[in-house]
């Protein structure tokens, strides 16, 4: 039987987001219903929310979550009723050409649940990443459930789910950050400060974080930087450079995904170094960069995808270094809210005053 609960919608480009009654189905095949305990205010929430994304409005925003498995469809054998999960938007196929190459993070044919959500009067729902987790239930694909340790926090544990997974794994998977390493990280916002904690699970010898504000120069310090530098005061490839004796960071990740950054992280890299790109262009953005510098210089131009991560790999994986104490996930949670305070956690995060507002439900 279908239930209806409260969720935040975006009816139309640019405006306010309304809290609506959404009608949630029974799961089908291959589907699962997740009572939402948690789900982080995501920059990508926000691109939605303005048209960035689509214009398949409304929108069921949300999608950093974590929460309990309620009820599952016919044929559903990777999660179970009360199972603690964080939701992916990464649910692999199995077949596509890099699912049978055995490389399932990059699947090419992830997929979401077949039934829309509607709201009261039958108006179908576009929900955020295939997830819309700014509700108390929500419905998706069995493989978007990833069950982790229940002991875990759902606040923190949800982070996982989008921004945290997709910086950290940049420094881990995308740029193979090794043992003695030296990395730079571009711009230290939620993304940032996760590429810079993951980059110290991996061993990184030093950590530089590049910002424009002292206070998220501070953050980034809590989180692992070792050096950090204002590109107010000063250019930070020169910077960069002469915190590594002249040559350069082994790897640099763009966490802000602008040609100006890129163009630092190119030339901030050591020779035969990597640049991994995880910070989103948008459309109309273009890059320039003189072809014999981009084959003199060697090395690796990377994007990374949403970390290059495979949930049902990565997630258990760092619910367990969070629940050991060496992954220090609580820190990215800057505050808990609810429903009705989504619009303006979107005002503190275009302001910069937070990591990640928390919607707790």
């Amino acid at each position: 039987m279908s239930k209806s609960v409260r969720g935040v919608v975006a009816r139309a480009k640019g405006a306010p987001v309304s809290i609506e009654t959404i009608v949630v189905p029974d799961p089908g095949p291959g589907e699962a219903r997740v009572k939402v305990q948690a789900c982080g205010v995501c920059h990508t929430d926000l691109h939605y929310r303005e048209g960035g994304i689509g214009d398949d409005y409304p929108y069921l925003l949300g999608h950093e979550a974590a929460g309990i498995v309620e009820s599952v469809g016919e044929g559903v054998t990777e999660v179970a009723v009360g199972d603690f999960v964080i939701l992916n938007w990464r649910a692999v196929c199995g077949d596509c050409r890099a699912c049978r190459r055995g490389r399932p993070q990059y699947c090419f044919a992830t997929h979401n649940a077949t039934q829309k959500m509607t709201l009261e009067d039958g108006t179908e729902l576009s929900p955020a990443l295939g997830i819309g987790a700014f509700a108390e239930l929500t419905l998706v694909a069995a493989g978007q459930c990833t069950k982790v340790d229940p002991e875990a926090d759902p606040a923190a544990a949800g982070l996982l789910g989008c921004g945290v997974m997709a910086g950290l794994g940049a420094a881990v998977n995308t740029g193979n950050v090794g043992r003695g390493d030296t990395v730079a990280v571009i711009g230290c916002g939620g993304v940032g400060d996760a590429a810079i904690a993951g980059a110290r699970l991996a061993g990184a010898a030093r950590i530089i974080a590049v910002d424009l504000d002292d206070r998220k120069l501070e953050w980034a310090r809590r989180a692992g930087a070792t050096h950090t530098v204002n590109s107010r005061s000063g250019d930070p490839v020169e910077a960069i450079r002469e915190l590594t004796g002249g040559f350069g960071a082994d790897v640099v990740i763009d966490a802000v995904g602008r040609p100006e950054t890129y163009k630092q992280a190119f030339y901030a890299r050591d020779l035969a170094g990597t640049v991994v790109l995880v910070g989103v262009p948008t459309p109309d953005m273009t890059l320039e960069l003189p072809l014999l510098d981009v084959f003199g210089r060697g090395g690796a131009l990377k994007s990374s995808w949403y970390g290059d991560c495979l949930p049902s790999r990565d997630f258990p994986m760092l619910i367990d270094l969070y629940r050991q104490g060496r992954f220090d996930l609580d820190a990215f949670v800057s505050e808990r809210i609810t429903l009705a305070d989504v619009e303006a956690a979107f005002e503190k995060m275009h302001h910069g005053d937070v990591l990640r507002s928390v919607v707790i439900l």
